[in-house]
């Protein structure tokens, strides 16, 4: 279930401008005595500095050898499908991973990008890879990462979203973070897989993600090194779907998108759970926060990073300070839970019955519908022939 937070503003905005107030707090006490207009501009700067924030890696250590796969996610950086999944590519020694995923679980946020609002990007730990957290959607992650501005190249070889915990077929997709991540890399020109583990409560377990990643991991090496051959289909995406019990799978199989979704269920919430001015005492409290902040806080990096949230802070103060009553006003809250339900299409080349018959499901998603019948065709055939040939290499071997 994604997480919602109270709070309107990114996280990485408040943080910022708490640091610049403590800085300045600190730089008056230091120099409370001392009335020289050259301090206080030195003081503004150094709050600047440390508001400003780096164009680009200069950490990033890229081996030119080698090509670059990004990785990004639904779920948030911190989850086991991608974890694993990165350690696994790290492992191989034949790529450089770089990864730019949610802080926080948006799985279900679809095609979403973030406008009028700063994110916050932070960097993160993952052994062996140059890793980053965003504080917006999985689109903005491949966005961000594609435009040049975080990392010190635009263009990978591959983009790779997931593992994601839950199917993203059928109809599911259009709601899929995961799925996004990838469609969006399609739409800049870069080849891209999605990859979802068929997760079921009470039956799955974290172990789960390692197995997925054992199943994936040849279909992502055989992906590498066709894109290098110019094979790899362009014009699709490939959403990959591992059923339940990884280890114990049929095979990968080909198959077409469904009708399948899960039933909207939409429950309605005591309103004892949310008292009487719960949402506006916590929007009017922030507001006051911000505001606050941005009075004390007089250095100019911190004022041009509020120059872009001042709209939704002045309505906030305003909001407040007016003490505008919900009397007379219905207010309602609801809960939205996604139900399974028994599907009756019994045709199994779809994603969703050969899933559940314990197959890897391999599904092409192209951009646009008239190029279905070309693109089901060529990326048939493309997969035929990568899974062909990691088997004769098996055999080989």
């Amino acid at each position: 279930m994604t997480s919602v937070r109270n709070n309107l503003m990114p996280p990485g905005l408040v943080s910022n401008l708490e640091q610049v107030l403590l800085n300045k707090k600190k730089k008056s006490k230091d120099n409370e005595d001392d009335g020289d207009d050259g301090t206080s501009k030195q003081s503004n700067e150094e709050a600047n500095e440390s508001t400003e924030p780096s164009t680009s890696d200069s950490t990033e250590n890229v081996d030119s050898s080698k090509p670059v796969l990004l990785v990004t996610n639904g779920d948030g950086i911190e989850s086991p499908g991608l974890v694993y999944l990165v350690e696994a590519l790290v492992r191989e020694g034949l790529y450089n991973v770089h990864v730019c995923a949610p802080q926080s679980d948006k799985s279900v946020s679809g095609h979403s990008v973030t406008l009028r609002e700063t994110i916050a990007v932070s960097s993160a730990e993952i052994n062996g890879a140059t890793a980053y957290e965003v504080s917006g959607t999985p689109v903005d992650c491949v966005s961000l990462a594609l435009s040049g501005a975080l990392f010190s190249w635009s263009k990978p070889l591959l983009v790779i979203s997931g593992i994601n915990r839950g199917s993203s077929c059928g109809h599911h997709m259009f709601y899929s973070g995961v799925v996004a991540g990838a469609r969006e890399a399609l739409i800049c020109g870069v080849p891209s897989l999605s990859i979802s583990l068929n997760w079921k409560k009470d039956e799955s377990q974290e172990s789960d993600f390692k197995d997925a990643v054992s199943v994936c991991l040849p279909l992502i090496n055989a992906a590498t090194r066709d894109i290098g051959k110019g094979i790899f289909p362009r014009s699709c995406l490939l959403n990959v779907e591992i059923p339940t019990s990884p280890l114990t799978n049929k095979g990968f199989k080909f198959t077409k998108q469904s009708m399948w979704r899960s039933t909207p269920n939409w429950q309605a919430v005591s309103a004892n759970r949310y008292p009487a001015g719960h949402f506006m005492s916590n929007q009017q409290s922030l507001g006051l926060q911000l505001a606050q902040l941005g009075r004390d806080a007089s250095a100019a990096g911190a004022a041009r990073r509020l120059t872009t949230q001042k709209k939704s802070m002045v309505e906030i103060e305003s909001v407040g300070a007016a003490g505008k009553s919900d009397t007379g006003r219905v207010k309602k809250y609801f809960r939205l839970e996604f139900l399974d339900k028994e599907q009756e299409d019994t045709d199994e080349d779809l994603d969703f019955r050969a899933l559940e018959n314990g197959f890897v499901s391999i599904t092409p998603l192209p951009l646009h519908s008239h190029t279905e019948s070309e693109t089901l065709a060529a990326a048939s055939e493309w997969v035929s022939a990568a899974l062909l040939g990691d088997t004769e290499s098996s055999t080989q071997s």
